[in-house]
């Protein structure tokens, strides 16, 4: 990806969510929730204080956070959906959770 966020934005690419129920439902595309999940896929630096200081960003490409229904901006880059937001969006980071895919 050729993106750079600035500041104390993230972009995150979300998380894909099962398509079935545990009873094995198949839940229609039009039904389904966008996921709250994502993966971190670029930070910014970090903002700034009043005195000028950086503050460098608490979460690092890989890691995978919860964010707000409505957070963030959606953009394509490369015909890829991600989502730019500010640090202060994420609500925190799923600890030992893997950014790989399952096998099928």
């Amino acid at each position: 990806m050729k993106f750079r966020p600035l500041h104390d934005r993230v972009v995150v690419r979300r998380v894909e969510e099962d398509t079935k129920t545990k009873g094995g439902i198949i839940i229609p595309e039009t039904a389904q929730e966008k996921p709250m999940q994502g993966e971190i896929i670029a930070v910014g630096p970090g903002g700034r204080d009043e005195a000028g200081k950086l503050i460098p960003i608490d979460v690092k490409a890989g890691d995978i956070v919860l964010f707000g229904k409505w957070s963030g901006t959606e953009v394509k880059i490369d015909g890829t959906e991600y989502l730019i937001m500010k640090e202060s969006d994420i609500m925190g980071v799923l600890e030992g959770k893997s950014s790989s895919k399952k096998a099928a």
